[in-house]
């Protein structure tokens, strides 16, 4: 029988026509994803599910979609998708994350030039057959700093454009290495430097925590007096309060926005302020943008579900079924094992090296090796999947090397991570026990047998009496269970190290307690999906 898709939301006729030429049966209602209830009751059907923005695939959807196997989005986002429930059910959640970078990039050059010579508000006063030549006074662009911050794949775009527009470019990226700005053409400075010396600021990050309200009232106080800000990216990025504030006394001479905080934007601080241009999140709108990633999302799902090829799965590895049962946990070991020092690594990646010994140095690298990868990024992109994960640290720069040995230890197998920047090296391994449970058995070349949670903590310090005493206290005095306690030194009296499964996230009070005993030379909060 011949897979069945739905597609609920609007999406190309010629992206529809692709199901059925490679003998997908099809049904195309593009409505239906805004009616929930009608969707439940007929998700039930299908093997694959094509939505855009409108459809909220939920855990009560999930549960009636009884023969489902794959959702795909015609885009990035995959926010009105719950993963985890997904994941739970064995559904494939796949997005198109290279679809609409171009428009995206090309939409925040357009705001840029908007901004700057003040044409939404010149248009509107002419059309009210005014001519108010001498109000609307621009700047040019050429020559001006542009400060970029964010210059992954959509900001490196902006890069190029601004370049061509013979602008100065500052980039901002935490992640960009000297190489990579130098073949750029850019100049990698801090943020401070940029709000300092930019003359328009752009926006090109996801929203995290790391940069939520990343220009903050505090930044923006940094910011050169007349600089205009351009956000294409994500709504939260900026304080919209204190940049409306900013507005009105001045300091900043105009602001242009395609997201907001909060979405759909009905009402917003920026509103009708005078030279403030806003746009309905149209960032990937336009004619190439929608049929690139509708085509691409049609392709995807046909490859798998036709032959059980996985492109761009945000929760499964690129593997075959025959491959899956064997590598399942050793996968999930090098994500974590990523995620251990991407986590812990807050400086530009310059190489990952892997060494994978015994039985994993047979297995499929490639996998393995964008699992680690993946791992290593998703703290800073949480967007990351298993086939992007690569795209993104060859533009970062980040050069990847594997080697493999025979069996030459304790272990059948294990799997050794270590990650070089500007100023150090950061070791991890890991392996997977007979029990099919992934175990971190050594950090920092200190011998180690640690479980791995979902919640944890990483401590360092000088091998002295009282460390396990203060962890367990503080951690029991503040409300924290601890699951399991792992310890390793090196030597008496030298470095050492705890790790602590614990069953919550551990509250940043906690963490300063810790850190004021003067016992321990760092403490590191860590989360892992397990």
């Amino acid at each position: 029988m011949a897979p069945k898709v739905l597609v609920s939301d609007k999406l190309s006729e010629t992206a529809v026509q692709i199901f059925r030429d490679r003998g997908i049966e099809v049904d195309f209602e593009p409505t239906l994803g805004k009616d929930k209830d009608a969707l439940a009751a007929k998700i039930g059907e299908y093997d694959g599910l094509a939505i855009r923005s409108a459809t909220k695939v939920t855990d009560k959807i999930l549960e009636a979609a009884t023969n489902l196997k794959v959702v795909a989005r015609a885009g990035i986002g995959t926010d009105n998708v719950d993963k985890v429930a997904a994941s739970k059910a064995g559904v494939i959640v796949m997005n198109t994350p290279f679809g609409n970078m171009i428009t995206t990039a090309e939409h925040a050059i357009a705001m840029m030039f908007a901004v700057a010579r003040q044409i939404p508000e010149a248009s509107a006063s002419t059309h009210a057959g005014k001519w108010e030549k001498s109000k609307f006074m621009g700047v040019e662009l050429t020559n001006k700093t542009l400060g970029v911050i964010g210059a992954g794949n959509i900001g490196g775009i902006v890069c190029d454009r601004a370049l061509g527009l013979k602008m100065k470019v500052v980039a901002y990226d935490p992640f960009l290495s000297e190489e990579k700005a130098d073949a750029m053409g850019v100049e990698k400075v801090e943020l401070d430097e940029l709000l300092a010396r930019a003359d328009f600021i752009t926006l090109h990050v996801p929203l995290i925590d790391a940069t939520r309200n990343i220009l903050s009232r505090e930044n923006l106080l940094k910011t050169k007096a007349g600089v205009r800000i351009i956000n294409c990216a994500r709504g939260g990025l900026v304080d919209e309060e204190a940049l409306a504030d900013l507005l009105k006394s001045g300091h900043v001479a105009g602001a242009a926005f395609d997201v907001f905080a909060e979405e759909p934007a009905t009402e917003n601080p920026l509103f009708n302020l005078p030279n403030v241009v806003c746009t309905p999140h149209l960032g990937a709108a336009t004619t190439e943008a929608q049929e690139n990633v509708a085509l691409q999302v049609a392709e995807q799902m046909s490859d798998y579900l036709l032959t059980g090829a996985v492109q761009n799965a945000l929760n499964m590895p690129s593997v075959t079924a025959e491959e899956a049962k064997v590598m399942g946990p050793w996968i999930k070991l090098a994500e974590h094992l990523g995620a251990f020092v991407g986590q812990m690594t807050d400086e530009p990646v310059k190489a990952v090296n892997i060494l994978y010994d015994g039985v994993a140095s047979e297995m499929n690298l490639k996998a393995l090796d964008c699992a680690v990868i993946a791992g290593l990024i998703k703290p800073q992109t949480p967007d990351v999947n298993m086939v992007s994960a690569p795209v993104i640290a060859a533009d970062r720069g980040i050069k990847t090397s594997t080697t493999t040995q025979a069996k030459g230890g304790t272990f059948d197998g294990y799997i050794k991570v270590t990650v070089v920047t500007e100023n150090r090296e950061r070791s991890i391994a890991g392996t997977v026990f007979s029990d099919g449970k992934p175990r971190f058995i050594q950090i920092k070349g200190i011998n180690i047998d640690a479980e791995i949670g979902q919640h944890m903590l990483y401590t360092t310090n000088n091998d002295v009496p009282g460390i396990i005493g203060t962890l367990g206290k503080t951690m029991g005095e503040n409300g924290v269970n601890i699951a399991n306690f792992t310890l390793g030194r090196k030597e008496t009296g030298g470095d050492a190290i705890a790790l602590l499964y614990v069953d919550n996230s551990i509250p940043e009070p906690i963490l300063k307690k810790l850190c004021d005993t003067g016992l321990f030379n760092s403490v590191s909060p860590l989360e892992f999906d397990v």
